[in-house]
């Protein structure tokens, strides 16, 4: 046995606690290196995005005060204010769960808000997170005081303002989630029932009735199936055509007992299948690229399919539309198409001219008699805040009023300390959109650590760097079918506008974007000398005596590499010089048992 050297052998647990007696007295006043002080945090909403940030933050950070202030009763956000017959997520139940937490207990390919509801208020739960969330308080306004975030909220229940501060704010309200009515001369003079999809009275009793639909988004494509069975007559306005476009090999599809058993006993085939529906999701990008392959197949085949659906119904001129699929955000509408045909389905193409105190009269002048009329006519989708949010150059509500900016969709020009969730220009319709916010709160962690651990007063996006994004973005998007002359909620509902709430890149693309913040684009203020936060000379590690003060020695070079090319070769596994030992596609792929759960046919990746 090799002996300890004799210097080794004489540090005891007591001549290291007497070093560190001798230590406090001789080194300038401060604490050890990357010292956390405590961080408030204010974060608005606890949708997905708020209870991502929650347990992220939870789990990475220990000296930290967080309040996530909800409007609602209840957390979940889109899940619990969405009750519209037929409300539904249009993204695979077991791919819309974050990356690393399944739902083993999902009933079909597409689930109800309720499901989802059901799954983000589990995972509120089962991590503790009710406690940060203060239920029904609204947030109201925000400013920076130099040092801080003034907060104001509304107590929902008894309407009392009061004031909070923290050192950095989230915004996690959303973006499809402030609904508004559509703008037609005569809404309020309507007699009969009066209801929008984002604001379902669950009382009104459609049964027998003759109820008009206005809009033919995500929503009335869902509602339309829902309630045509039960009523007597449905009038349904379609303002323009829309594609209908289920995924290949992620048709509706109710899941076995068997199946269920399989996912929940067997979490490696479950973790497969979840892999194999992203991979066809991340796979659809190409679509959105004019002139690519991708895209002109998917044209003859969604037409293809689309025609076939509406024969016999006189549709096909009316619904199939002429610009490119993907220029409008592409929806599953499970039995959508089946239900235009039903005799009890009438259908008005073009704009509502009027509503009157008994129906609406369409563009021609006919009046269609109603009883109860559905808005499903959307979101505020302009980005432009609820509240005022006053940084250092004014209010964020004027600036973002005409044309919002962001830095990467994350933060603001100005607006110290404060960032946001799918913001301006992120990928929430380019892929899975859960994984976006997964990256969102992993960037957003990464400047609250050096807040902590550094001697930070606040950091900002240089406006230099927020314009040179924009006009990246702006020139990307002449490339992709987003600027077709389409109305979309991606150019805030018009036809021509900018693209304000799409990536310029695929989803994957983004998330490597954002895996490493780019200092040198934020203007950082201090507190003090830049370098205070070196404190006394000494590391946490030498101050902790049952720490392992080699830890740097081992016995290979297990280090990840550094270079971007060899991170991304990790993920590729394509190295024609790399000599370690890989898994091969073929031992990835999941068993025939989960590929049969596919139902129509092989997926897009296959």
């Amino acid at each position: 046995m090799v002996a300890a050297p004799q210097a080794f052998s004489k540090i005891t647990s007591e001549s290291i606690q007497n070093d560190k007696a001798r230590h406090s007295q001789h080194p300038p006043a401060g604490k050890p290196l990357f010292s956390e002080r405590k961080v408030r945090i204010i974060c608005i909403g606890a949708g997905a995005s708020g209870l991502c940030f929650a347990y992220k933050l939870q789990r990475s950070f220990r000296n930290f005060e967080l309040i996530i202030y909800e409007k609602n009763p209840a957390v979940s956000g889109t899940w619990w204010e969405n009750t519209y017959p037929g409300c539904a997520c249009d993204v695979p139940a077991h791919n819309y769960t974050f990356s690393w937490e399944p739902s083993v207990d999902a009933t079909a390919v597409y689930v109800s808000s309720q499901e989802l509801f059901q799954y983000f208020d589990r995972f509120a739960t089962k991590y503790n997170l009710h406690k940060y969330v203060q239920l029904e308080h609204q947030v109201i306004g925000a400013k920076w005081n130099g040092n801080s975030w003034d907060v104001d909220i509304q107590n929902r229940t008894n309407d009392h303002v009061f004031q909070a501060q923290c050192d950095i704010l989230i915004n996690a309200s959303g973006i499809l989630n402030n609904w508004k009515w559509p703008v037609i001369p005569g809404l309020n003079e309507f007699k009969g029932q009066l209801l929008h999809s984002a604001n379902w009275n669950s009382n009104v009793d459609l049964h027998g009735k003759t109820v008009g639909l206005i809009g033919n988004g995500s929503s009335g494509i869902q509602i339309l199936p829902a309630i045509q069975p039960e009523v007597n007559k449905v009038v349904t306005f379609i303002r323009g055509a829309t594609w209908i476009s289920p995924v290949q090999g992620l048709d509706q599809h109710n899941y076995t007992e068997e199946e269920r058993r399989l996912f929940r006993n067997e979490p490696s085939q479950l973790t497969a299948y979840r892999k194999m529906n992203e991979t066809s999701m991340n796979c659809l990008f190409g679509t959105f690229i004019k002139g690519s392959k991708t895209q002109l197949d998917t044209r003859v085949d969604l037409t293809t399919k689309m025609r076939t659906k509406l024969k016999g119904t006189g549709l096909e001129s009316k619904l199939i539309p002429q610009w490119s699929p993907g220029c409008r955000r592409l929806t599953p509408g499970i039995n959508y198409l089946e239900a235009l045909g039903q005799p009890n389905v009438q259908v008005v193409a073009g704009e509502v001219s009027r509503i009157t105190e008994t129906g609406c009269t369409d563009k021609n002048g006919v009046s269609h008699p109603l009883d109860v009329l559905i808005c499903a006519t959307g979101f505020d989708v302009s980005f432009k805040p609820r509240f005022p949010i006053v940084g250092l150059t004014g209010d964020l509500q004027n600036q973002w009023a005409k044309e919002p900016k962001s830095y990467l969709g994350t933060a603001a020009a100005g607006v110290p300390n404060y960032m946001l969730f799918l913001g301006p220009n992120c990928p929430i319709g380019n892929g899975p959109v859960l994984r976006v916010i997964e990256v969102q709160a992993d960037y957003m962690l990464h400047w609250i650590d050096r807040w902590q651990t550094e001697n930070i007063r606040s950091f900002s996006p240089k406006v230099a760097a927020v314009d040179d994004f924009v006009e990246h973005v702006n020139d990307y998007m002449n490339c992709t079918v987003w600027t077709e002359d389409c109305r979309s909620w991606y150019k805030n509902g018009t036809a021509d506008g900018r693209v304000t709430a799409l990536w310029p890149g695929s989803s994957l693309h983004f998330m490597e974007t954002m895996e490493y913040p780019r200092h040198d684009d934020f203007d950082v203020t201090y507190n003090g000398n830049r370098f205070s936060w070196m404190g006394n000379g000494y590391s946490q590690t030498e101050l902790d005596s049952g720490a392992d003060w080699a830890y740097y020695i081992r016995d290979a070079d297990d280090s990840p590499a550094l270079g971007r090319s060899m991170r991304r070769i990790a993920k590729t596994g394509r190295d024609e010089n790399h000599t370690k030992e890989s898994v091969t596609a073929e031992e990835k792929k999941p068993t025939s048992e989960v590929r049969e759960i596919q139902t129509n046919g092989p997926i897009v990746a296959a």
